[in-house]
C-alpha cells in the first residue's frame, strides 16, 4: 500500500513539474509541435521502428520547423531541403553543435571527432581531413588502394562458381580494408577470424542503434544501463574492438618513425608528441582512440550496406543492370581497371549510383545536431541544449525536389540528352560544417567497386527479381538493407 502511494505521489509531482515547465516555455518562442505527456514526451506518437516517418507526417500539421519531445529531451526537427539547407549551410556557425548522444558517449567515453564540439572538434576535424587527404582520400593513391582491394573481392566472388552466397561479409571486408589501410596502414585477410569478428561487432552495433532498444538507450540511458538487454552485449563487443585499436596504437608507437608516417595513427602520434606541452592541445591518447573508433565504425558499415543494397536494386531491375554493363563495356571494356576519371564518361552508371544512395536513405535522421547556445531561426528561438534533427529523409523524399521520390528512378540525375545532372537536394552525407568527413572516400569506393563488379559479373538471386524487397530490414538511426543470397554469373 505504502509503495503504491509513493508511486502515485511521484507521478503527481512529475505531472505538476511537466505542467509548470510547459507554462514557462510559453515565454520562449519555440517552434510549434504536438503536445506530449510527462516523462515520455511524444514517444508514444512516434513509429518505434521508423520515427522519421512520423516526424515527416507531423510536419504536415506543424510546418518545416517543429518541436517534439523524445522523452524529457526537447528536439527541434528540420523538415525539407529549404529548412535543412538554411540551417546547416546558411547559418552553419549556429548549427555546428553535436549533442551528447548517450550511446556514442558510452562508446567513445566522450572523446573523439564524432561528438566533440568547440576547439576539440575544430582541431580534430581539420587534422583528420588534412591527414586523410595526404594519404590519398579522393586522390590517386586511394584510387589504387581501392582497385587493389577490389581484386581480392572479385577473386572471392569468382570462387563461388555462380552458386548462391551471402555478399554481406565480402562487402564488409572490402570496405573495411580500405579504411584499415588509411588508419592502420594494413589490410586483413578475408579469412582472419578476429577481423571477421570485429566486422560482426560493427554490424551488431548498427543494428542495435537502429532498433527500438537503441532508441530507448539514447532517451533513458540510466534506466537502460540498469535493465537487462542487448545493450550490454553490444557494449561488451565494442570493448573488444576498443582493445584492438589500443593494441594497434601501441604497436605503432613502438615502431614510429616521425619522418616517415605510414598512416593516420602515425600522423596523430607525431602531432601528439609535438604538442605534449601545449595545454590547449586536443592531441592526446583518449582522442586518438575514439577518433580511430569513429573512422572505423563510420567508414565500414554504411558504405558496405550501400553496396549490398546496390546489388539488390540491380537484381530487382535487371534491365538497369544490363544498361549499366553496356555503358561500362563501351567506355572501359571488360579488361582494364576502372578509374575515377571514367565517371564523367559514364553518366548512366553515375546516375544509378546517385539514385541508389538517395533511395537507401542510409541515415534518415542524420546524426543529431545540438544548440550550444540559444539560436534564432525563422522567427523562432531554439533554446540552448536542444537536440536538432535535420531530417535527411525529408530532403531525399521531398516531392518538389524529386519527380518520383518514393520509387527508383535514375532519371532524377539525367537531363533530356542523357547527361548527368546534379540535384541540390542530394544530401546523403548531410551538409555544412558537420558533413561526413569521408564523403569523397565513400563516393570513390562505391563507383570503383560497383564498376569492377559489373565488368566481371551479372548478379541475380535464386528467387528472381520479384523476390527482392527493397524496404529496410532495420530502420531508425540507419536504414539497413535486407540480406539476400545472390548469384554472381561470370560474364564472357
Amino acid at each position: 500500500m505504502e509503495l503504491s502511494v509513493t508511486w502515485l505521489l511521484a507521478g503527481l509531482i512529475s505531472a505538476l513539474l511537466w505542467l509548470f515547465w510547459l507554462r514557462s516555455r510559453r515565454h520562449v518562442c519555440l517552434p510549434p509541435g504536438p503536445s506530449g505527456l510527462p516523462i515520455v514526451g511524444n514517444l508514444l506518437q512516434l513509429d518505434k521502428s521508423a520515427p522519421f516517418k512520423t516526424m515527416l507526417k507531423l510536419s504536415e500539421s506543424y510546418g518545416p520547423v517543429m518541436t517534439v519531445y523524445l522523452g524529457p529531451q526537447r528536439a527541434v526537427i528540420l523538415v525539407g531541403f529549404d529548412a535543412v539547407k538554411e540551417a546547416l549551410v546558411d547559418q552553419a556557425d549556429d548549427f555546428t553543435g553535436r549533442g551528447p548522444i548517450p550511446f556514442l558517449m558510452r562508446v567513445t567515453r566522450g572523446y573523439g571527432l564524432a561528438i566533440s564540439n568547440g576547439e576539440r572538434w575544430r582541431q580534430l576535424r581539420r587534422f583528420t581531413l588534412t591527414t586523410l587527404r595526404d594519404f590519398g582520400m579522393g586522390r590517386k593513391g586511394m584510387e589504387e588502394w581501392i582497385q587493389e582491394e577490389s581484386t581480392h573481392l572479385l577473386a572471392r566472388i569468382d570462387d563461388t562458381k555462380a552458386t548462391p552466397f551471402d555478399p554481406t561479409y565480402f562487402m564488409s571486408c572490402t570496405v573495411s580494408n580500405v579504411i584499415c589501410c588509411l588508419v592502420f596502414g594494413q589490410r586483413f585477410s578475408y579469412d582472419d577470424q578476429h577481423f571477421l569478428s570485429l566486422l560482426q561487432t560493427l554490424t551488431e552495433t548498427l543494428k542495435f542503434g537502429s532498433s527500438p532498444f537503441g532508441q530507448l538507450y539514447n532517451i533513458f540511458p540510466r534506466l537502460m544501463e540498469w535493465l537487462p538487454g542487448r545493450q550490454h552485449k553490444v557494449f561488451a563487443r565494442l570493448e573488444v574492438l576498443r582493445e584492438f585499436i589500443i593494441k594497434n596504437i601501441q604497436e605503432h608507437q613502438d615502431t614510429l618513425d616521425p619522418g616517415s608516417p605510414r598512416d593516420y595513427i602515425d600522423c596523430f602520434l607525431t602531432r601528439l608528441t609535438q604538442e605534449k606541452h601545449v595545454p590547449t592541445s586536443e592531441f592526446h591518447h583518449d582522442n586518438l582512440v575514439s577518433t580511430v573508433l569513429n573512422l572505423y565504425l563510420a567508414g565500414t558499415e554504411t558504405t558496405s550496406s550501400t553496396l549490398r543494397f546496390t546489388l539488390s536494386v540491380l537484381i530487382k531491375y535487371p534491365k538497369i543492370q544490363e544498361n549499366v554493363q553496356q555503358e561500362i563495356d563501351t567506355v572501359i571494356g571488360q579488361q582494364r581497371c576502372p578509374y575515377m576519371e571514367d565517371r564523367k564518361s559514364l553518366p548512366f552508371t553515375d546516375a544509378v549510383l546517385h539514385e541508389i544512395q538517395r533511395l537507401i536513405d542510409i541515415v534518415p535522421m542524420n546524426i543529431p545536431h545540438y544548440a550550444l547556445q540559444d539560436i534564432s531561426f525563422r522567427g523562432y528561438t531554439i533554446p540552448k541544449d536542444t537536440i536538432i534533427i535535420p531530417l535527411l529523409h525529408s530532403v531525399l523524399r521531398e516531392e518538389k525536389q524529386w519527380e518520383t521520390p518514393w520509387s527508383f528512378n535514375p532519371q532524377h540525375f539525367l537531363d533530356q540528352k542523357g547527361n548527368f545532372k546534379k540535384n541540390q537536394a542530394f544530401l546523403p552525407f548531410s551538409a555544412g560544417k558537420r558533413a561526413c568527413v569521408g564523403e569523397s572516400l565513400a563516393r570513390m569506393e562505391l563507383f570503383l567497386i560497383l564498376t569492377s563488379l559489373l565488368q566481371r559479373f551479372t548478379f541475380s538471386c535464386p528467387g528472381g527479381p520479384n523476390s527482392v524487397d527493397l524496404s529496410p530490414e532495420y530502420s531508425s538511426f540507419a536504414n539497413l538493407p535486407r540480406r539476400y543470397d545472390v548469384i554472381a554469373t561470370p560474364r564472357r
